[in-house]
């Protein structure tokens, strides 16, 4: 068994005790890389050279008798939509090919403070702008468990190297599933913190209001361990929650008798594959063995989500995209013979057809004589469907269902037809407009492929999640499943 397939918990035991060197975790990271990222294409950009630099480093320290935090010297892969200081940050996109950030993320920082090693940078949609990660205007990654199909998005990079056992856990970000959709899509643990959980600070915009950065992982106990390092207060971002965080580990382990379960008859009806839907029946009967109870419940409003969620993230999009014009960084046409030429060639050259396509719906939805129809209408519907969660709430600890309406679909199956694309998170979306947190789990197969099951509970009830997941987890055997690559 490759020393990958261990525990975070397990290994930070093996290093503080030095049984396994931080040199021999990079090196099986690297080289588990080397052998399987040919066909998967998770990432990016490679931080070799200078991972196992603070490899050997850091096993000086441990030899020296220093500290060895939590997360001390584990391999780490990172979105490539977060800010990486001196290691190049994309976004997946032309426009951001040549640029080299001269700062961290405030995550990036929190891990500095564990000194993870940080192995290289994620493919993902560009601009984190689709569900499939075929958006990526570098390469298509692909699903570890069969590489014809998708891996999910836009952390499809995210979640394909934890799946392939390239990394021991992935930062990603999710602005209307795009953490917990390619979980389910991978088969493994991907978590959506209550918005403002974890500082955003760092994490290139695309929509502001719904952006949030999440841990990926292969257990639910590794992703609480992750989430305990990055969760916090940031006094740089002001969207960044003041409110305390809680010892997420003490929340496995705990019993789910007399939990109540409320089902969204919208999460488990029409458009919902008969496969997954059974999976997440045969999840809730493992749970009620337990001593949970479910029931059915009514989320009405949901069936506007997809609607609203679009408009105000291409709104919002249209506004945090406008400062990529090849004036300060970033890839700039050389060719133009004035500023407005440069502007406009910079911009048609450097994005991709997805992001102009929504750039020009967000303009358009914020335009004079179309804002109250379109943009402050969703924004309407959105407190209406946080309203509907706080309604199930009032009687019930968690809402469960499926993560994605269906399994991984093919490579290309969905590329020309941007309305099915965009359904795909049909069942992820209402999350983020009502800013809670949710969770994947794996809970089993359909046509070979994963099917993930989805927790939500209030804001800043993380802690019930993991409690639910991980008691799931502990009952079944879906997490140890590995692909064969």
């Amino acid at each position: 068994m490759s020393i990958l397939e261990e525990s975070v918990a397990s290994l930070h035991t093996k290093i503080k005790n030095q049984e396994v060197t931080v040199a021999e975790l990079v090196e099986a990271s690297f080289a588990r890389i080397r052998e399987v990222d040919a066909d998967v294409k998770a990432f990016l950009t490679l931080n070799e050279d200078r991972a196992l630099e603070q490899a050997e480093k850091l096993d000086k320290q441990i030899q020296n008798g220093g500290e060895v935090p939590f997360l001390f010297g584990m391999p780490a892969g990172i979105k490539d939509n977060i800010i990486t200081q001196d290691l190049r940050t994309t976004c997946a996109s032309q426009l951001l090919a040549n640029f080299d950030p001269v700062h961290n993320a405030t995550v990036m920082d929190k891990l500095g403070e564990s000194e993870t090693v940080t192995v290289g940078k994620l493919n993902m949609d560009e601009f984190a702008m689709g569900s499939s990660t075929e958006n990526s205007g570098v390469q298509e990654t692909r699903n570890p468990w069969n590489t014809e199909y998708v891996p999910g998005g836009s952390s499809g990079g995210s979640a394909a190297s934890v799946a392939a056992g390239e990394v021991l856990f992935s930062l990603g970000s999710d602005t209307g599933g795009s953490i917990r959709q390619p979980a389910s899509y991978c088969g493994v643990v991907g978590l959506k913190p209550t918005y403002g959980r974890v500082s955003r600070y760092g994490l290139v915009a695309f929509a502001s209001s719904l952006d949030q950065i999440g841990p990926l992982t292969r257990s639910v106990e590794d992703n609480a361990y992750v989430l305990q390092q990055i969760a916090g207060h940031s006094e740089n971002d002001s969207t960044s929650a003041d409110v305390e965080v809680p010892n997420y580990l003490e929340a496995l382990g705990k019993e789910v008798k007399g939990l109540k379960i409320g089902v969204p008859s919208e999460y488990i009806g029409e458009g919902v594959d008969e496969g997954v839907k059974q999976r997440v029946l045969e999840a809730l009967k493992v749970l009620e063995e337990q001593g949970a109870v479910w029931e059915e419940v009514s989320l009405p409003h949901s069936k506007y989500a997809v609607a609203a969620y679009y408009l105000i993230a291409s709104s919002e999009a249209s506004a945090n995209l406008a400062r990529f014009d090849g004036v300060r960084y970033g890839v700039r046409d050389e060719n133009a013979k004035d500023l407005v030429e440069m502007y406009k060639e910079t911009r048609s050259k450097g994005f991709g057809e997805e992001v102009k396509r929504r750039i020009m719906l967000g303009t358009f939805a914020l335009s004079a004589g179309y804002y109250d129809a379109y943009y402050k209408k969703a924004q309407q519907v959105r407190t209406l469907i946080r309203r509907d969660f706080e309604k199930v709430f009032a009687d019930y600890d968690v809402i469960v269902g499926p993560t994605a309406p269906t399994t991984a679909f093919k490579l290309g199956e969905q590329l020309d037809d941007p309305l099915t694309m965009y359904a795909n998170d049909i069942l992820t979306i209402p999350v983020n407009l009502a800013g809670i947190p949710a969770i994947s789990v794996p809970c089993g197969f359909s046509d070979s492929m994963p099917v993930g099951l989805q927790i939500i509970a209030k804001p800043f009830a993380e802690e019930t999640i993991y409690t639910v997941a991980h008691a799931f987890e502990q009952a079944t055997e879906h997490h140890k499943a590995r692909p064969e690559l």
